[in-house]
């Protein structure tokens, strides 16, 4: 009686998976709802910190499906970002309050885990409210909240894992895959990085060149660059000592400048104050909203005056927000701040509410990574991992330049070269 009791135990520990109450049972603005589950919940990690995620499921055969982590950048910017307007199953509309099926949803195949990090980001929130974080934390604390997605979905912890993100996740997911590569409970295959930042140096001395090429710098410019900052055919935008070179880089933005448009902005309630590389800024909805163009001048050691100066600024305005470039962040807003969809979400009374990125932790991210450089080559390295590195060309902040030129960094032998053919369509493909 006793052996029967004990097969019957271990029966249902075997089979006990995803947990019931993170289950997402209706969810408003779908004229059907999903064929496929999905959850929404909270991952406590160290610190008391709680990161929100939304796991969906593959709509074909979970069970045997890879699991994909996916992470946004920012630093501080929500990953519900990338599941409503980019690769998620359902997209938000302009109305803020409907959602269509999304065809080209990356769940079509795979298991996919949506993670709100580090706290202080979207729903995810610290009982001590405190939002000052750095690289390394934000590694452990992600990988502390893959352990617990394991542990809660342990139907899924033999399934192929991959790590992937986009923009400042160029520096997540190669510091999170050093972690994860180490812990042979979670099967990692591989990871994938779009339009990614993986070095200061060669994506800020890349981003000139691209801005130049785009005709975004004028002809006078462009030459004392290239006379000030340029020696024996190498450029350094990035740390040059030539003060020379360092005004012409500072004349591509001033931040002094940008204060100063700023509080006038705020003053007179007008939508003003554009920053080429740099930032914009205006007023939405009552909210002070800094639109952040790129990682380049903003992390530059002689920079940090008009940094706190720009810090100076968010502080006066608790509304304060921070959205990145040409997105619309309105309907997303609309929708998940919508009280019957929180509730749905299961998301905490403790949580503040969303934006799609936090002002307040990227301003207080302290970024201890210059290079991913010997994560990568430690991935390549133990020679099982797949990596992709991916860009569109059209990405200031990240661009596909300096993505390149740090691929190349790496040294890895060409096993096949590609060519690429040109041709003229006559008619639309599709």
């Amino acid at each position: 009686m006793h052996l029967v009791l004990v097969c019957l135990l271990l029966g249902v520990l075997e089979v006990s998976g995803a947990p019931d109450a993170d289950e997402i049972k209706y969810l408003s603005g779908l004229s059907k709802q999903p064929s496929f589950k999905h959850y929404s919940g909270y991952f406590n990690v160290a610190d008391n910190k709680h990161l929100h995620y939304w796991f969906v499921e593959s709509q074909k055969d979970p069970a045997n499906s890879p699991v994909v982590l996916w992470l946004n950048g920012g630093p501080g910017c929500s990953s519900l970002d990338g599941l409503l307007t980019e690769h998620g199953p359902f997209l938000i509309q302009d109305d803020g309050a409907t959602l269509e099926y999304n065809p080209y949803a990356w769940n079509k195949i795979a298991n996919v885990l949506y993670l709100e990090s580090p706290a202080g980001v979207g729903f995810s929130y610290s009982d001590d409210k405190k939002y000052t974080t750095n690289d390394t934390e934000v590694a452990t604390n992600n990988y502390l909240a893959l352990k617990e997605f394991f542990r809660l979905f342990s139907e899924f912890s033999k399934n192929e894992f991959f790590l992937t993100g986009e923009s400042y996740g160029g520096i997540y997911i190669p510091t999170l895959a050093e972690i994860v590569m180490e812990d042979s409970s979670i099967n990692l295959q591989g990871i994938a990085v779009g339009n990614g930042l993986s070095s200061y140096e060669l994506n800020d001395n890349s981003l000139v060149y691209f801005a130049y090429y785009h005709g975004l710098l004028g002809t006078s410019l462009w030459n004392d660059l290239q006379t000030f900052c340029c020696k024996d055919g190498v450029c350094n935008f990035y740390d040059n000592q030539d003060v020379n070179c360092s005004t012409s880089v500072k004349s591509q933005v001033s931040l002094d400048q940008l204060c100063v448009n700023c509080l006038m902005s705020v003053h007179k309630k007008t939508f003003q104050c554009h920053f080429v590389l740099c930032s914009e800024t205006s007023i939405e909805n009552g909210q002070f909203v800094i639109r952040d163009m790129g990682h380049h001048f903003l992390n530059h050691p002689w920079s940090k005056a008009q940094n706190e100066k720009l810090r100076g600024v968010v502080s006066l305005f608790k509304s304060s927000r921070l959205d990145p470039p040409c997105t619309n962040s309105t309907p997303s807003t609309l929708y998940l701040n919508n009280p019957q969809v929180k509730s749905a979400l299961h998301i905490s009374p403790n949580a503040l509410d969303w934006v799609i990125c936090s002002a307040e932790v990227n301003l207080n991210y302290n970024r201890l990574f210059k290079d991913v450089k010997k994560q990568y080559l430690k991935l390549l390295g133990a020679l099982k991992y797949r990596v992709l590195v991916y860009n569109g060309d059209v990405d200031m902040a990240c661009n596909f330049l300096g993505d390149e030129w740090f691929v190349e960094s790496l040294q890895q032998e060409v096993q096949v070269q590609l060519k690429v053919r040109l041709r003229f369509i006559t008619k639309q493909p599709y």
